[in-house]
Parts: C-alpha cells; sequence; structure tokens
C-alpha cells in the first residue's frame, strides 16, 4: 500500500468521486482510477461499487475512511517532527461537527484559526450522529468533534465547553399562535414530531416537563433522525422543539417561539490531546485561549 494510494482514495470520498478527485489534486483521471483499483487489489476488497458513472462506499470503504485519515495525519506529523525549527503552523485541522452547531462559536474559532495560521488547511465534516463521537475520534475519522454534551466517551478525551444551545418551538406555517413565549401548560392542540423517548436526554427532560404540567400533545411522528424534523414540521406533520439557529433560520415561513421554561443544552469541542497534529494543538491553545477571555 502507497501513501499516493491512500491520498488519492480519500480525494475520491472528499470530492464525490474520481472527476472531482483529480481535479483537486491535479491529475488525470485515469491517474486516480489507477491507484483505486491498484489498492482495492492489494486490500482484496472492493472499496465502491461502481454504480453508472457514480461511485458509492462500500462497507470496507466505509471503514477505511478513519485509517486513511489517520495516516494523512500521521505523515503530517512526521514531516512536522523533521522541520520542527519552524514556528509555522500547515496541515489539516480534521473537524467533525453536529449540523445545528455549525453556526456562531465554532465557525469564529475556526476563522480565528486560519486567520492566525494561514498555511494549514481545514476539513469541516458533518457529524450524523452524536452517540457516535467518541468512536469517530478513536477510529481515526477527525481530530476533533463539535457535539451536545455530555458526549458518551472513553478514557483519554478532552472536552472544551463552547456554550449552550437554547431550543424553541417551531410549529408549521399558518399556525395561529398569541406573540410571546410559549408555557409548557399553554401548549396549542397540535401535533408534535419528536424524537423517540430515550434518544436525547433533553428530548427526555421536555416530555418529563410536559408531563409534570399535564399537558402533553400527541405525537404526530417519532423521528429517529432528527434532521428529518424540521422538513416534517415545515410540510405541515407537527410542530417540535428545535435548536434555536434552526428555529430562527425558518421563522420567515414557520411559527417560532420560546418556550417557558426556557430549555439548553451545553455543547463543547471533544478530543484526544494524546493524539493531536500540530494544527490541532495550536487549534486546542486557540480555543482555550478564547473561552478563558469570555
Amino acid at each position: 500500500m502507497e501513501f499516493r494510494q491512500i491520498e488519492y482514495f480519500l480525494a475520491v470520498v472528499e470530492n464525490d468521486g474520481i472527476n472531482g478527485a483529480a481535479a483537486a489534486l491535479g491529475v488525470a483521471q485515469p491517474t486516480v482510477s489507477q491507484a483505486l483499483r491498484s489498492l482495492e487489489r492489494e486490500l482484496g476488497v472492493q472499496l465502491f461499487h461502481r454504480i453508472g458513472r457514480g461511485m458509492v462506499l462500500t462497507a470496507a470503504g466505509h471503514t477505511l475512511i478513519g485509517p486513511s485519515r489517520q495516516i494523512l495525519r500521521d505523515v503530517a506529523g512526521v514531516e512536522e517532527l523533521l522541520a520542527s525549527s519552524s514556528a509555522e503552523v500547515t496541515g489539516s485541522l480534521d473537524l467533525m461537527v453536529f449540523p445545528a452547531l455549525a453556526t456562531g462559536p465554532i465557525i469564529d474559532l475556526v476563522a480565528q484559526f486560519r486567520r492566525a495560521h494561514p498555511k494549514a488547511t481545514v476539513r469541516f465534516g458533518d457529524l450524523r450522529a452524536e452517540r457516535d463521537s467518541a468512536a469517530l475520534i478513536r477510529d481515526g475519522h477527525c481530530e476533533f468533534v463539535v457535539a451536545h454534551l455530555p458526549v458518551e466517551s472513553e478514557l483519554g478525551l478532552d472536552v472544551i465547553e463552547l456554550g449552550e444551545d437554547e431550543y424553541w418551538l417551531v410549529y408549521p406555517p399558518g399556525t395561529e399562535l398569541p406573540p410571546g413565549p410559549i408555557t409548557l401548560s399553554a401548549l396549542p392542540p397540535i401535533p408534535m414530531v419528536f424524537v423517540p423517548r430515550g434518544g436525547g436526554a433533553l428530548g427526555d427532560e421536555f416530555d418529563l416537563a410536559m408531563r409534570q404540567e399535564g399537558n402533553r400533545p400527541r405525537i404526530a411522528v417519532l423521528a429517529s433522525h432528527r434532521e428529518a424534523r424540521l422538513p416534517m414540521v415545515l410540510a405541515g406533520l407537527g410542530g417540535s422543539l428545535l435548536e434555536r439557529s434552526l428555529a430562527e433560520s425558518v421563522r420567515d415561513v414557520a411559527v417560532v417561539r420560546p418556550c417557558e421554561p426556557s430549555f439548553t443544552r451545553a455543547f463543547g469541542l471533544v478530543f484526544d490531546p494524546a493524539t493531536l497534529s500540530k494544527a490541532g494543538r495550536a487549534f486546542v491553545d486557540l480555543v482555550k485561549s478564547a473561552t478563558e477571555r469570555v
């Protein structure tokens, strides 16, 4: 297995196919194709399903992503050691961020990092399941995760709290509600779109608070996929409790209200300090400095 093959494999993953990978790498498309097929022969597995002109990762391909990114970081780490006389930060900063948190603090911190270290690059990926945060770091998929806390973690992971996420009520377009915050005792008789019980600490807290108020609206949909809740609300299936950033992003089409009492959940940066790259260590220093000033 050659480093070039790993680099090309990740380029195909991150650029949605061979054409995009070739353009990003500045090489010919056959060069990328040959490197991929050679890697598959050496490993004895198929990494992509070839469907027409498209390529879809196989199970083996998904498994290879994390170790491949770790290999690239390890190679960059060796290069940094050999050039240790230079204080300049290069390489790549790998983050996976829960979509609802991909605004505000983390964007500001990444912008500060890029201004301070213009030769470093940032890979900003989607964290689809917060419960996978520790495993993604452990398996090398990323150096950092930005997720709601607490994170189901293992020994050795550090957490820097970045702030709190407030949750607001969002109802379908045209819902008639009085202005101002909505108390739990005065929730409108509109079905709700929720995650299943046990699907999240805040959802369970909200469910318990409604029960205590004796006002628990009917359930329209139990959506295990959190990303599906907002489209379902906009489609008129029911109301939901969503991150304030998401709620405010649709207040021109949906009916959005704060909730009384308010529901909040802390979020933060999760990482393994023992495996950080030079860019990763610089980012942690920046984040600690920024959070200490607040």
